[in-house]
């Protein structure tokens, strides 16, 4: 990274794919730091009329991804035909918005792709006097080993949506080091109970008319009960923002055909000191603009 007085960057003659504008790219930063599970991760980077897709995969048994909408930036110019994909470095392009943040402020900063070499830019866009960029080295994109049409088990979804906080400090108390968690669904009386089995067996039960506030919605027809390998399972809350537990949003749980189990979370994308947003619960709530987080962890199969 480094700073110039000079707001050109040489692009040449052709429109590049992407430039778009965030205003505030702590919230971001936030959305992008969910899927990070490890130090040294790729991603795969989507681009399209609708907005940026980041997804991240490990062993084709975990796969996350982060959707940026359009709504979520201040400008958004997408010149491509289709929809152009790109590799990187997740902790590198982290890193790299980390330097546009300070603490109380909210300096604007433009996202443009290609450079002349294919690179990711960055650069701050709030100071008429200096301007700070950075450029990241794109790859060919790894080759996404699953890309999982997700469907629901039945009729009904079997899903259930329990505040964010709740979830990741039930699914850290049942570590136990290479072990599976057994997460059951039962319709009557509903509850939602996951289990873990180690040098003893855990239990934790989520109870639908217990206690309304905590589990927040509840909807399953029928028996079910799949296992999921803790490392995997973790993964999908251990990097969830503080922002977001400390407002109690909701995050949502789904189990769709074969077992499949997808985890949403919602992440606010809006300008520094707005503290709007909407959730899974429903309400009346303002307006605001969402980063989209969805986890998909394969089941284990039975020997």
């Amino acid at each position: 990274m480094s700073s110039s007085t000079t707001s050109g960057q040489g692009q040449g003659d052709e429109a590049p794919d992407l430039v778009c504008v965030v205003d505030c790219v702590h919230g971001m930063v936030d959305a992008l730091s969910c899927v990070r599970w490890n130090k040294h991760q790729g991603a795969v980077v989507e681009l399209s009329e609708h907005g940026i897709v980041v997804t991240v995969e490990e062993s084709g048994c975990l796969q996350a991804k982060v959707y940026l909408k359009t709504e979520l930036f201040a400008e958004y110019d997408h010149g491509a035909e289709g929809r152009p994909r790109f590799g990187l470095s997740l902790g590198l392009l982290i890193d790299c918005l980390n330097m546009f943040t300070v603490p109380g402020f909210a300096s604007p900063v433009e996202i443009r792709y290609p450079g002349p070499d294919m690179q990711l830019l960055l650069r701050s866009v709030g100071s008429p006097d200096a301007c700070i960029h950075a450029e990241i080295r794109t790859r060919i994109p790894d080759t996404v080993a699953w890309d999982y049409h997700f469907e629901h088990a039945g009729n009904t979804p079997v899903t259930f949506t329990v505040k964010s906080a709740i979830l990741k400090e039930s699914i850290d108390d049942l570590e136990w080091p290479g072990s599976s968690i057994q997460i059951q669904f039962h319709p009557d009386p509903p509850s939602v109970i996951f289990k873990g089995e180690g040098h003893g067996d855990l239990e934790i039960e989520f109870s639908y008319y217990a206690n309304t506030d905590l589990l927040i919605a509840f909807q399953c027809d029928q028996e079910l009960s799949y296992r999921y390998k803790y490392k995997f399972l973790r993964a999908t809350t251990s990097n969830v923002p503080s922002s977001v537990l400390k407002e109690n949003r909701g995050s949502k749980v789904t189990i769709g055909r074969g077992g499949m189990l997808k985890i949403q979370h919602l992440v606010s994308v809006a300008r520094l000191g707005t503290q709007s947003y909407h959730n899974f619960a429903g309400g009346a709530q303002q307006p605001s603009r969402i980063a989209f987080i969805e986890f998909f962890v394969k089941p284990e199969e039975d020997d």
